[in-house]
């Protein structure tokens, strides 16, 4: 069996994939990250006789070229890849064990007051095309904390009305249910007479209809990332706001109010799709020492329930 690390990629990559549920982009990270550490190795060098400081060479010549969280990354890649060839007993000693990860600057999440919120959702308006569409999107955002990729891929046939629930597939292929307050209903609404005649125009031209995304383009295809990306930043300037606005922004601020509500920082967690607890902490600026202070999941299911309920029949900050 060939043991060099281009050959052992193949099979890591469809463990990701299969296995862990990693998007294909996510999959083509880990890949150029460790093509990059391939090109710094010997060419053909057996896993089995990697050893630390030839990880910790590497490391080492990232620094100064790469932000921290960039070579933290790298790193992350490595691990993984070292840890499944040790799991596969591919290899004996995980060359990357001893490494540690470099320390990262720690910056504050990006998320918009109340008022910042109202005003954005005002934004699109007559004079824009797709005003309706817009708005719609804007308010999904902000009334689910819905990942930016989460929004694109969406289909109709996930969202429920009446029971005003999305069923969203997020990171590592695990779905989950999200509640969707009323403003973001009624935008939706108003939003999809537009989508049902951008599916007939397209037809009309002979091409192949998008039936099951719910935010399409002017050509009647699925929304990408980056178009919903560029909106959101077109409106946002548009209101003045001075802070850079993401669709990441609107997650934040979805996370930051509910818990300014008093939401319980466990019931958000679920709605966020958060395998950590403290990554949460890092979208609502919650301190070590309230996670460790907070009950688990379990303790607090029936609470999550209805605070899911009470989400669901009311805006974070909207009526």
């Amino acid at each position: 069996m060939p043991y060099s690390l281009q050959d052992q990629l193949p099979q890591f990559s469809r463990w990701l994939s299969v296995e862990k549920g990693y998007s294909p982009k996510t999959v083509e990270s880990y890949g150029r990250d460790l093509a990059e550490f391939a090109a710094f190795i010997e060419p053909g060098q057996d896993v089995r006789h990697i050893e630390p400081r030839v990880v910790r060479s590497f490391v080492y010549t990232l620094n100064g070229k790469n932000k921290g969280s960039s070579v933290a990354r790298k790193l992350s890649a490595l691990r993984t890849f070292f840890r499944h060839l040790l799991r596969e007993g591919v290899i004996l000693h995980d060359p990357v064990a001893p490494i540690a990860s470099p320390k990262q600057e720690k910056h504050m999440p990006v998320f918009l007051t109340v008022d910042e919120v109202f005003t954005l959702m005002e934004m699109p308006g007559s004079g824009d095309a797709f005003a309706f569409r817009d708005r719609s999107i804007l308010e999904m955002l902000y009334s689910t904390g819905l990942r930016v990729a989460e929004l694109a891929a969406l289909d109709l046939e996930r969202i429920d009305v009446e029971e005003g629930m999305l069923r969203v597939t997020g990171k590592g292929n695990r779905e989950r249910l999200v509640p969707v307050g009323s403003p973001a209903l009624e935008a939706l609404r108003q939003y999809l007479p537009q989508r049902t005649l951008l599916i007939r125009e397209r037809i009309g031209r002979g091409d192949g209809p998008e039936h099951k995304a719910v935010f399409l383009n002017h050509r009647g295809l699925r929304l990408t990332t980056r178009s919903v990306e560029r909106l959101v930043k077109f409106y946002a300037l548009r209101a003045g706001i001075a802070a850079r606005v993401t669709p990441h922004a609107l997650r934040h601020s979805f996370a930051t109010h509910l818990l300014e509500a008093g939401t319980n920082i466990r019931v958000i967690q679920i709605l966020l799709g958060h395998r950590s607890l403290r990554t949460t902490a890092r979208y609502t600026h919650v301190s070590r020492d309230t996670i460790c202070s907070t009950p688990s999941p379990l303790d607090l299911l029936p609470k999550a329930i209805a605070e899911i309920q009470k989400v669901k029949n009311a805006e974070p900050v909207r009526s």
